[in-house]
Order: C-alpha cells, then structure tokens, then sequence
C-alpha cells in the first residue's frame, strides 16, 4: 500500500512537473516577449543609403542649400539624382550626382524615372535601408537613426508618412483597388528585405513602365507596387513633413526630434518655413535651411561666424 502511494505521488509530482514545463515554455515563448523590452538593432551611418531627387533647374539653389547644411553629417552616403549633368556639383560633393536619363523637369515621366533610378541604387548596394527625400527637406540624420534602429531591416518596412486622409482607390473596367502611399515630398525609407522583393519591379525600367500604365506620380506608383502588388503595409511616421505642411506651426522645442522638415510653398499668403532664429539673410538663406542647421547644432556654427555659403560658378 505505502509502495502504491509512493507510486501516486511519484506520478503526480512528474505529471505537475510536466504541465509546469509545458506551460513556461508556451509562455516563454507567446508572453514574456511582451514584457522583456526588445533589443534595439544598432544602426550606423553606413547601414543607410540617402538618395535626393533634384533637377538642373534646383542645382544652384535648393541643393546647395543642402551641401551646405545636412549633407555634411554624412557625406558619404548622400547622394543627388538628377537629369542635368554638372561637373561643379559633383565635385564639391565627392562624385555623389548621379545622372539619369529622364525627362528635365518635374513631369510624371520625369519623377517616375528618377525614382527608377534612386530604387535601382537602394538595390544595388548593401547597406539596410533605402531613404528617399526631395530637394526641398531638410533630413535630421541622427533622429533618422534613431529611428531606423526601431525596425529590423531584414522585416519589410515601408516607414513614411501620407499626405491624404485615406488610402487612394483606383478603380478600373476589371478591379477596384486600395493602398496607402508615402508622399515624396516628406520622404520615406525601405528596408533591405523590403528592397530585395522589388528588384523584379525594378529592373529594366519596370517602375517607369508601371507609373506610365498607372499614369500617376511617383510616389503614389511606389505606394501602389509596395501596399498592393507586394502586400507590405504603409507605417506612418509622423517626425517626416512635406511643404505640404503648415511648418511654422511646429514647436521650436519638437524640432529637434523631427526626422525631416521642408520649406517652399506659401500658406495664407506668407512663406511657409520652419520657426526657427533667423541667423542668415533670406538672400542667403530662403529656405531657412542653414538657420535651422545652426538651431540644431548650436557647437557647431558657435565655432565660425556662418556656415559657408557656396558661390554659384
């Protein structure tokens, strides 16, 4: 009787011991990831390829404003594409214009192919995220850092920001379809994985050849190929800002940690800029760029009188 009851317990204990390991390393697996913070995933300059979409029209002017201030916090991997050749601008950057053979101007058949051309760099180099920003943004490279390391590259991520209130339909003869898109002008950043899945789309001029099927804008043709074709769902990030925007609006303290700004359109009749101190003239400074370069590294213009302002050769 006593070996029996031995017997029992022994059982019971094993059984007990069991369910418990059952169930932590259920739990291990489905709940304590809930609550053990996950570790970020380093992300250095050099894991980031930065492609700005400009014109011949905009050498002298908005881009410069951009060598000028946030191209110097990581040259090395900033690069302009553009349709206009320019040998003044190329050097003064370090061989970072690449040309295309697109359309001059701001055309859909221009835009289309140019964003052909910066999908066709993202893709041909290694690092683990592609970003795009149009020639009017100002990029706070640290912030976009910081953001980046929030998301594993080797997951697709579509990170932007829409300037509509809802995703666009299209509706033709045989389908009806729906998808959200990144609006260019406030900038956007695809992951490697992501990158990998749209080298079919891409090469050859296949996202110049989708925008003229779908006759529509760049961006909202990525959006299309990305949110549709591909199934991967736009995340919002509200630190990125267009023109569209009322920018004047925005906090002295929230700029700061803003991914990207922007400048250039007019809002009841005024000029829609960041607020910010100005420090250079509006001759000197008409998108307020360099001011707001020195508002956020304050060290850096304490240590000359101005930053240097490229003369137009």
């Amino acid at each position: 009787m006593l070996r029996t009851v031995r017997s029992i317990g022994a059982h019971i204990v094993f059984v007990t011991l069991m369910i418990t390991t059952v169930l932590f390393l259920s739990f291990s697996q489905l709940g304590f990831s809930r609550y053990i913070e996950k570790t970020p995933i380093t992300v250095s300059v050099e894991d980031v390829i930065i492609a700005v979409k400009t014109t011949g029209k905009y050498h002298r002017s908005r881009v410069l404003d951009i060598v000028d201030t946030w191209f110097q916090l990581a040259p090395n991997i900033i690069f302009f594409v553009t349709d206009t050749e320019d040998e003044y601008l190329n050097k003064i950057t370090g061989n970072k214009v690449i040309l295309c053979d697109c359309l001059l101007g701001h055309t859909r058949e221009s835009l289309c192919c140019k964003m052909n051309a910066e999908l066709e760099l993202f893709t041909s180099v290694k690092s683990r995220w592609g970003c795009h920003f149009d020639d009017d943004n100002y990029v706070h490279i640290a912030e976009l850092l910081k953001l980046l390391e929030k998301y594993d590259p080797s997951a697709d991520w579509y990170l932007g920001k829409p300037s509509t209130l809802g995703p666009v339909n299209l509706e033709n003869a045989n389908d009806k379809v729906d998808f959200w898109f990144a609006t260019g002008g406030a900038g956007f950043c695809l992951s490697r994985s992501l990158l990998t899945k749209m080298v079919s789309y891409i090469r050859n001029g296949g996202f110049e050849m989708l925008g003229e099927q779908l006759k529509l804008p760049d961006d909202i043709t990525l959006g299309y190929l990305i949110n549709h074709l591909l199934n991967v769902n736009l995340t919002f990030i509200q630190k990125f800002h267009s023109h569209l925007e009322p920018l004047q609006d925005i906090p002295g303290d929230d700029l700061r940690d803003q991914i990207s700004l922007s400048a250039g359109s007019y809002v009841k009749g005024e000029r829609n800029l960041v607020n910010v101190p100005v420090i250079f003239s509006t001759k000197d400074d008409p998108r307020r760029f360099r001011s707001l370069h020195c508002f956020l590294y304050t060290d850096s213009c304490n240590q000359r009188s101005t930053l240097p302002i490229l003369k137009v050769t």
